[in-house]
């Protein structure tokens, strides 16, 4: 039996390289029940990406008057770009029923917290080792040296992070993980403060038995 419940907001943050993305894929594929976040960002498109797939990319401008409208839930500067989260999308998808999955990093994550508190489930996935995030990012074949110094010192800067999130998990192998990040999200959705319905139906369960004759 489900009762009525609050969407989850679930956060999942990590260095480039460290696994959110290809984990995030994961869980969209294995549960219908949740639905991604899409960011709008300034960055250019990149080969094989599609336009409100991906990103909404929009130019800085545009960016700009949506942060200034309010229309984010949260935003940041990353590697000189604009990233930020659209709060229509979210509240959409929160009064169809869907939890929310967000590939945001630290930044962000905070400002989700501060915006929607109790909702938000956060999730910071580290790599095994600092080498190992390298190797990773070397084996993707499409940054310069350059850029990937740039990732692995921003990763050290991200990592010292770890202790504003709810959950950490060291990423050494991606099943074992994937299946940690579905454990917190099974658990976090029977939180007694998300089970709305949880309420009238002890109360109709408590109405349910007959009363007692006081003198027996």
């Amino acid at each position: 039996m489900h009762l009525d419940r609050r969407g989850v907001l679930f956060v999942l943050s990590s260095p480039s390289g460290a696994g959110k993305t290809t984990i995030s894929k994961k869980m969209l594929a294995s549960d219908p029940a949740i639905a991604l976040s899409i960011s709008a960002t300034t960055r250019p498109m990149r080969p094989g990406e599609t336009d409100g797939v991906d990103y909404h990319f929009v130019d800085v401008d545009t960016f700009k008057k949506m942060a200034a409208d309010g229309e984010f839930l949260e935003w940041a500067h990353v590697f000189g770009h604009r990233y930020g989260t659209p709060r229509a999308r979210v509240e959409e998808l929160l009064a169809a029923g869907k939890d929310v999955l967000f590939d945001i990093d630290w930044q962000g994550a905070q400002q989700l917290y501060q915006e929607a508190g109790p909702d938000v489930v956060r999730v910071f996935i580290l790599p095994p080792t600092m080498a190992e995030l390298e190797r990773r990012l070397r084996a993707r074949k499409t940054d310069s040296d350059e850029v990937i110094a740039a990732r692995m010192a921003r990763a050290a800067n991200e990592i010292s992070h770890w202790d504003g999130y709810d959950y950490v998990l060291i990423n050494d192998d991606v099943e074992g993980c994937f299946d940690e990040v579905k454990a917190i999200l099974r658990a976090e959705r029977l939180k007694r403060r998300r089970q709305i319905g949880l309420i009238g139906f002890a109360r109709d369960l408590i109405r349910s038995v007959p009363e007692a004759d006081p003198t027996l």
